[in-house]
């Protein structure tokens, strides 16, 4: 619009030579090529940008319309008036070649950037040492928001001579890795496993395309595995790595995986023995605090406590989850856990360190009826049913008590709920019948 003003302008001089004397016919001429300009750039404009469909994107970037203009403009001029640009483009072309060498770098570079289209405002590139979101494509510089916050501005003549990894096409989902080591005494079968059973915990990690871990070398001092998993935004990728290193780590814990210590690392240290007498006997005192074990005598609780084993649970980690099937119950050593049930994950009740729950899976075998969450890195002592079995089996009198405190526990748990159509505890002799059949005791 503003060329097309300047333009009117000196048309209405030009009708009245009478005001311009002996400049008349530059300004005529210089009419004439403004007209030119403005008349090339409302056809590219026409050509290239969507006038009737509000949203459609562009067809050709902004810089790729100017430098059209420019170079239709250019050879128009050319052509009308030879004579007066000819005579002094050889000159003019040698000084602002030296002049303007790397503003013209940058600007073919961008042009070439805009044509090719490697990438996209939006999209998470690493070019060079840089990697972040492409905030913005100018004609000089692409401007790239790293992971701290920070703004890079970098000349496009860099960006079109590295190599462009674009972490947002062909598919917005990446996958990434960790690398995790494990003591050659586990066998690569059991340590894919836990890792899998880790990752599958991580709420960053997609579910689709599945995880996988593969075992890529053979170590020094420990067998190398890459747990590989995808993500729908690479921009969380130091977070979901985080959360899978964690959840690989207390799963390790949990089933007793060693990470081995560097080889290179010269260390020397005793042993302290882990399944020492003090540490059977606080599990004695704590399974004989729990009302489901009072009626049994003992020798009970130290046999339960035998068989008993510790887990470490991470904050925010779910020890049981309601649906899933279940044959042990948890008594909880250190830290709290909270009861939840239903989808919306309602919170019935929180467990604190002497508490116990999953008594009804240990004793019929029955799926989880709720989901209890470590509130806090938590040691629980979980007590399988083959062990437990094995001890009533020998001592079959000793389940009526046992059903007896059962049902008094659930009738308990259902008057916390108290949410609608809430199973009632069946009687002692269900209950106890259940227990038999479960233990195979006739």
């Amino acid at each position: 619009m503003f060329l097309a003003a300047i333009t009117v302008v000196l048309h209405v001089l030009v009708t009245n030579t009478l005001w311009l004397g002996t400049y008349a016919t530059q300004v005529t001429a210089f009419k004439q090529l403004l007209l030119a300009l403005v008349i090339i750039h409302g056809l590219v404009t026409l050509v290239f940008n969507p006038w009737f469909k509000e949203g459609a994107p562009e067809r050709a970037p902004g810089i790729v319309q100017n430098a059209l203009v420019l170079g239709v403009f250019g050879v128009f001029a050319t052509m009308a008036f030879p004579g007066q640009l000819l005579a002094t483009s050889a000159v003019g072309a040698v000084i602002m070649g030296f002049a303007v060498q790397d503003t013209l770098s940058n600007f073919f570079a961008g042009l070439a950037l805009q044509i090719d289209r490697p990438f996209k405002p939006g999209h998470w590139i690493e070019v060079g040492p840089f990697q972040g979101r492409v905030k913005e494509i100018t004609w000089r510089a692409t401007k790239i928001q790293t992971k701290a916050g920070n703004l890079v501005i970098v000349p496009n003549n860099i960006v079109g001579k590295e190599a462009i990894n674009n972490y947002s096409e062909p598919a917005a989902p990446t996958r990434l890795f960790v690398e995790v080591s494990a003591g050659y005494q586990h066998p690569p079968n059991v340590v894919r496993d836990a890792v899998l059973a880790a990752i599958r915990r991580c709420p960053r990690v997609l579910a689709e395309p599945r995880p996988d871990v593969v075992m890529t070398d053979f170590g020094a001092s420990a067998l190398i595995f890459h747990a590989r998993f995808w993500v729908s935004d690479f921009s969380q990728d130091t977070r979901a790595k985080d959360e899978v290193r964690t959840a690989i780590f207390y799963e390790f814990g949990r089933r007793q995986i060693e990470i081995p210590w560097p080889i290179q690392v010269e260390y020397s240290r005793d042993e302290a023995p882990r399944d020492t007498t003090a540490r059977r006997d606080r599990f004695v005192w704590t399974i004989a605090a729990v009302p489901v074990f009072a009626a049994l005598p003992p020798e009970g609780h130290q046999a339960i406590a035998l068989a008993a084993v510790e887990r470490l649970f991470a904050r925010g980690e779910a020890v049981v989850t309601e649906g899933e099937p279940g044959a042990s119950m948890f008594v909880v050593l250190d830290g709290s856990v909270a009861i939840t049930v239903g989808a919306d994950r309602r919170e019935v009740a929180v467990t604190e360190a002497g508490g116990y729950f999953g008594e009804m899976s240990l004793l019929t075998g029955e799926q989880r009826t709720a989901t209890v969450t470590a509130r806090e890195d938590t040691t629980v002592l979980e007590i399988p049913s083959d062990a437990f079995g094995t001890y009533v089996r020998g001592n079959p009198a000793l389940l009526d008590g046992i059903a007896e405190a059962a049902t008094r526990r659930r009738r308990e748990l259902d008057a916390v709920k108290q949410a609608p159509g809430s199973a009632v505890a069946p009687p002692a002799e269900t209950l106890l019948d259940r227990m038999k059949k479960f233990f195979r005791i006739y």
